[in-house]
């Protein structure tokens, strides 16, 4: 009993410590964001009035409204390719475990690992020669094509733990394997689904490298070349830079929120197997 307690005491202690380093940028960002230039005090320090001045700089000079816009674009669109196609690929994966199908989930877990500037140069030279450099379809197509083994990845562990019973009740009664999947598998991909767009939409809309080789026209820039050229050009006053960087994070964190009681379950059942 003892030694119980001690371990729970210990797990407690590591996740207050984990979550602490978590949320000290955070407040840190929020104080700085919300303070004046002249205002010298400590960053640990709340503001005694709140100054909104760095959030209108940021609206103005960092024009974050149309980064945000492009981002939303990209990432919407993006995540809704992948779920599509990721679902629709990892059903016969799960479902059909030949040989030929297992060496293809080897070869998708085998592609998550390839880091994304070692295939840089090839791939921004294939881009430039069919066109899709600075267009949004260039860009979706890329982040696309790099999130989508995650996706079937995450969709066949979940689709696994679906008992093949309900595919032989379905069939007995005359459906197709189309409609089996239609009618009978999809409904039941919510909680893996809500972790496919969290965690792929994370992704998307944080992706640098890409984004920085791929959009080189000004108008085309994303939140986080954005944050980073008013990083540059601001790097004399944090609080306007604290105020792009908060406001870069508000959409993925309101879908967070909206998707987070399907997140865990999905995390959860995709793991099993």
């Amino acid at each position: 009993m003892k030694t119980f307690l001690k371990n729970n005491w210990l797990k407690t202690i590591i996740a207050g410590v984990i979550c602490l380093i978590h949320i000290v940028p955070f407040y840190i960002s929020i104080t700085v964001a919300l303070k004046a230039k002249t205002d010298l005090s400590s960053r640990w320090i709340l503001p005694k009035e709140l100054y909104l001045e760095n959030f209108i700089k940021a609206i103005e000079r960092a024009e974050i409204f149309s980064a945000m816009k492009n981002s939303l674009i990209i990432t919407i669109t993006a995540v809704l390719i992948i779920t599509i196609l990721g679902a629709m690929a990892a059903y016969p994966l799960a479902r059909n475990r030949s040989g030929l199908n297992k060496t293809m989930l080897n070869v998708i877990l085998a592609v998550m690992m390839i880091p994304p500037l070692s295939i840089l140069v090839p791939l921004l030279t294939f881009v430039t020669r069919i066109g899709g450099v600075s267009t949004f379809w260039g860009i979706i197509l890329v982040v696309a094509t790099y999130q989508l083994p995650l996706s079937i990845f995450l969709y066949t562990n979940f689709i696994r733990t679906i008992p093949m019973d309900l595919d032989n009740a379905a069939s007995i009664d005359g459906c197709s394997s189309f409609s089996i999947y239609y009618k009978i598998i999809l409904p039941l991909l919510k909680p893996v689904t809500a972790t496919v767009i969290i965690l792929v939409g994370v992704n998307i809309w944080n992706d640098y490298q890409f984004s920085l080789y791929l959009l080189q026209d000004p108008d085309m820039k994303v939140v986080t070349l954005a944050v980073a050229n008013f990083f540059a050009q601001s790097s004399s006053n944090f609080g306007a830079a604290s105020a792009t960087a908060l406001m870069a994070i508000c959409p993925i964190t309101v879908m967070y929120l909206f998707l987070q009681q399907y997140f865990v379950k999905g995390m959860v059942d995709s793991a099993i197997k």
